[in-house]
């Protein structure tokens, strides 16, 4: 008889930035009276903590899925709200110091309880919890029966003394108990659209048997160097397109040699093509001439970043939209052959105006091979709740191409660039265009000092820039960036931006579903 091999029907494994979408499909079937996540709320809970986040693959659909983080003990155990302790649901107070395993989220297929995935999950918790060496795991618990049983118990503590003294079944705290976990207080308003909660929570605990005190929390350093290079670009006239190939090619041989992990261009760069224009265009033709060179722009840059072994920020082109807009939009050209794109969601009143611009609908973290990082189109760098949407999804590299014509532009972005890295504890690369290009409306002359970009604090560079271009020549300015740098600044540092944000005070409410 033939043995056949047979994969296995049901797997535990980490989650992953593909699987989004499998995941807000689950919460769906899963919680259909509760608004799901963002999208970028699950991929800020991957890159922030992705040892920490799980899903369960039946016949390679996913039918589970928690997510986790790191947190002091003194957050943990004090009253909260689910808002407040996962940082808006990005998972941003993950904190490797700290002492707890916090569980932010759980969701399992209703069409496959049978298959013990609750049960599943919650041992995972408990592996990674021992494995890092952690006190234990705790979270705040649903208490779905309490609304019906409100009469008889007024109070949530009471509703869960019952629950405790088997007087009362409730289906999730009962298999919250049946895990192992013990009920220590009541979380109030903790999360106020759980409407069958009445917006209460068990804060649960589940203490690790196997914690030593002395131990050193499994904790993984993280010393990861990314080397940057900001490409300082002329514009100039050409007479081909070939001609112009062959100057950005020029620059990515450069930063290639370098050994740079990034090489990043300016904003619209690519207007140099227009000198290739038999007559002089009107600013509005001069951009739909443009976008016709963005099929052979996206591939030639594709083929430059496989051959060189480089992730290129390729500036930002104009490109027409499916619709017919036209949009300023940087793609970026990964080495793996990749390409992802971020439009700029602020067009300045002279775009509007000279080339009738329209702004883009998403910013998201791009995953690469050195980490997440943003990327901020010149004028987005100078509105502060782009940039922290982008360190929530767990960028800590964001690339600003810019083109500005004098040097007060100029000063606008390069100030905006640094308060965004304070605010954010990240680095921001800006990189310029100079030159001109007389027959070009709207872009005659170019102003540039681009800068890599630091916190301000005392691992970094003194006056927050690591690298800096001289002003208005053609060049490029390389650094080395430390990335255990800014997870020690964000932890220790003299100020801690990102913990110390209030967020029973206020947050950012995104209306995008992407």
């Amino acid at each position: 008889m033939t043995q056949r091999n047979r994969s296995a029907k049901l797997t535990v494994r980490t989650a992953r930035v593909e699987d989004v979408p499998a995941i807000l499909a689950l919460q769906d079937r899963a919680y259909p009276d509760l608004p799901p996540d963002l999208p970028g709320q699950i991929r800020g809970q991957i890159q922030a903590f992705p040892e920490g986040q799980f899903v369960v693959e039946y016949e390679g659909e996913v039918v589970g899925w928690c997510a986790t983080f790191i947190i002091d003990e003194e957050t943990a155990m004090r009253p909260h709200t689910w808002a407040e302790i996962t940082g808006n649901g990005y998972a941003a107070r993950h904190d490797e110091d700290g002492d707890w395993l916090y569980g932010m989220e759980v969701a399992v297929d209703p069409s496959r309880r049978r298959l013990r995935i609750g049960q599943r999950l919650y041992d995972a918790r408990k592996s990674l919890c021992q494995e890092w060496g952690l006190k234990g795991v705790v979270f705040g618990g649903r208490i779905p029966g309490f609304k019906r049983k409100k009469k008889t118990y007024p109070t949530p503590e009471e509703y869960l003394a019952a629950v405790q003294a088997r007087e009362v079944k409730d289906p999730v705290a009962n298999f919250q108990l049946r895990m192992g976990f013990e009920p220590v207080g009541i979380l109030k308003n903790y999360y106020p659209d759980d409407t069958e909660s009445l917006g209460n929570a068990a804060l649960m605990v589940w203490r690790n048997p196997k914690y030593v005190e002395a131990s050193d929390h499994g904790r993984r350093p993280d010393p990861q160097t990314v080397r940057v290079a900001a490409v300082q670009f002329q514009a100039r006239a050409v007479d081909s397109v070939k001609e112009f190939e062959r100057n950005v090619e020029y620059f990515v041989d450069v930063c290639s040699d370098y050994k740079a992990d990034f090489c990043v261009f300016p904003e619209m760069f690519t207007v140099a093509l227009l000198s290739l224009e038999k007559k002089k265009l009107t600013p509005q033709d001069s951009i739909a001439a443009l976008t016709r060179h963005t099929p052979r722009f996206l591939e030639f840059m594709s083929t430059l970043a496989v051959r060189y072994n480089i992730n290129i920020v390729g500036g930002s082109h104009p490109t027409k939209t499916d619709d017919g807009e036209i949009q300023n939009v940087a793609y970026i050209f990964l080495r793996d052959g990749s390409i992802h794109s971020q439009e700029k969601i602020h067009p300045t009143p002279n775009e509007k105006y000279w080339w009738n611009i329209k702004g883009g609908d998403f910013v998201h973290a791009i995953p690469t091979d050195c980490g997440p990082v943003g990327v901020l189109i010149c004028y987005d760098s100078e509105f502060p709740e782009l940039a922290r949407r982008l360190a929530d999804e767990g960028a800590r590299i964001i690339f600003c191409p810019y083109a500005t014509d004098d040097r007060t532009s100029h000063l606008r972005v390069r100030y905006c660039a640094h308060a965004r890295a304070i605010e954010n504890q990240v680095f921001v690369v800006t990189a310029g265009n100079v030159g001109n290009l007389p027959d070009v409306e709207n872009m005659d002359v170019n102003y540039a000092e681009s800068a890599v970009i630091t916190p301000c604090d005392f691992p970094f560079a003194r006056d927050g820039l690591a690298a800096v271009a001289s002003e208005c020549v053609e060049t490029i300015a390389v650094a080395d960036l430390r990335l255990d740098e800014l997870t020690e600044a964000r932890k220790a540092g003299t100020v801690r931006n990102l913990r110390d944000r209030r967020f029973d005070l206020y947050r950012i409410v995104w209306n995008d579903r992407t």
